[in-house]
């Protein structure tokens, strides 16, 4: 007997396949397991000592300890009601937050919001909601790798790149090549639905300058095509001492009366990244499209939050004077771990792009160290990728889609002991 799976699924499966398509799992411990592998690669506030399941962490600490003192588990928190129950408040509580670090031109109300299961979730739930199979959402490249995964390997919707300098990407100016990609796609069968940014900028840890917003704007306004904007790292903004660094600016603050439709204009926001709470995987779409909002609420089901979740996120989001608090140390603390990694980089001489500001990562270029032999690997960043595991270390290679070989991103979110250790090895090999 024959069995088969779906034809989507086959290509799904297909598509994990790819070279280099997960990052390995990071084992280092300076006493324990000192040999390890350092891994420069999930982008999160935690660096996983993995023979101790214990975490050194720059902000998850805090927030594990508040909610082991603030946090009771309800008897309802196990049940169908609690969905019912919490996601309003929930809501609420979302909004209540956004509306502070957001500073929206219109004030965000809970009815804008629809709760889900992480923003990857509800990347592909907007995919499917916004767009056929085979169609397209734009982007500038570099742009956060996973997107390829979140939109096609589910709802078949392409991510459509157009290929950027990483140093200036986010220029208006650019907004120009956005036309041209538009009219390549479509006169080759693909319609494009979205252009997607991610703001602040992964893997730039940069922040969109309000005019190139203003002018994507204006431009799906035009083409009547919607802007999704994920602002995931909207309060991961630090003083890094970079004079060219650009303040955030959320699309929502910026008067959009005249520039786009409310109906095409959508934020995913979550608290994974700011609060520092990923396990808890929650996430919320923000907009006013009641259009949407129908389309949402008809799939969200899908898309669902355990009970205890959603009880953890309201204490977190409804204790303003610690919630403020916590994004104050976080700040501080980022600011502090950006520039001990690009001190240690500038020491080695490693090229990345400045002007950094938000996020827990840096872009480098490798290019330099690029390897002639390619030792069995399919190309020159995958070579080098394997040399600097073999000494130790991982930088996920082509995972932002750059337009010349070279480019990686590094999370430096970790101990400072952690850091170190990884940018020593990395000496070793471009050294090498």
């Amino acid at each position: 007997m024959s069995h088969t799976i779906s034809q989507r699924s086959t290509l799904a499966v297909a598509a994990s396949a790819r070279p280099w398509r997960f990052a390995p799992t990071p084992d280092f411990d300076p006493v324990n397991n000192p040999a390890g592998l350092v891994a420069f690669s999930n982008a999160e506030n935690a660096s996983l000592k993995h023979r101790h399941i214990s975490f050194h962490k720059l902000i998850t600490e805090d927030a594990f300890k508040f909610l082991q003192q603030k946090f009771t588990l309800e008897k309802y928190h196990l049940s169908y009601q609690a969905e019912e129950v919490d996601g309003p408040r929930l809501c609420r509580a979302f909004a209540n937050h956004l509306n502070e670090y957001l500073e929206p031109h219109r004030l965000i109300t809970g009815d804008m919001l629809h709760i889900g299961a992480a923003a990857t979730s509800l990347h592909d739930l907007l995919a499917w909601s916004l767009a056929d199979a085979g169609e397209g959402f734009l982007m500038g490249a570099p742009v956060y790798g996973r997107f390829e995964i979140d939109f096609t390997q589910k709802s078949q919707v392409k991510p459509v790149y157009i290929s950027l300098d990483p140093e200036t990407c986010l220029a208006a100016e650019h907004v120009d090549k956005f036309e041209e990609a538009l009219a390549q796609a479509e006169s080759e069968g693909t319609k494009i639905r979205a252009v997607v940014i991610v703001n602040p900028n992964n893997p730039l840890g940069k922040c969109y300058p309000k005019e190139t917003l203003i002018r994507l704007m204006q431009f799906c306004q035009r083409y009547q095509i919607h802007l999704i904007s994920d602002e995931i790292y909207a309060c991961s903004v630090f003083d890094s001492g970079e004079e060219d660094a650009v303040p955030f600016t959320s699309v929502l603050s910026i008067d959009n009366t005249n520039l786009i439709d409310d109906d095409l204009l959508h934020v995913i926001y979550g608290v994974s990244k700011d609060l520092g709470i990923p396990g808890l995987c929650i996430g919320t779409v923000i907009t006013r499209s009641k259009l949407l909002h129908k389309t949402l609420a008809s799939t969200i089901r899908f898309h669902g939050i355990g009970g205890p979740s959603l009880a953890m996120a309201i204490a977190v989001l409804e204790d303003d004077a610690w919630r403020r608090s916590y994004i104050d140390s976080a700040r501080v603390k980022l600011a502090k771990a950006y520039r001990f990694a690009t001190q240690g980089l500038r020491d080695m001489g490693i090229k990345y792009v400045r002007g950094g500001n938000a996020g827990f990562f840096v872009y480098l270029d490798l290019s330099p160290y690029l390897p002639k032999e390619l030792d069995g690997e399919a190309n020159a960043d995958f070579a080098l990728a394997r040399k600097l595991v073999n000494a130790g270390v991982f930088l996920h290679p082509q995972e932002e889609h750059a337009p010349q070989p070279g480019w990686f991103r590094m999370v430096y979110t970790h101990d400072e002991e952690v850091v170190k250790e990884g940018l020593r090895r990395i000496r070793s090999v471009i050294e090498g």
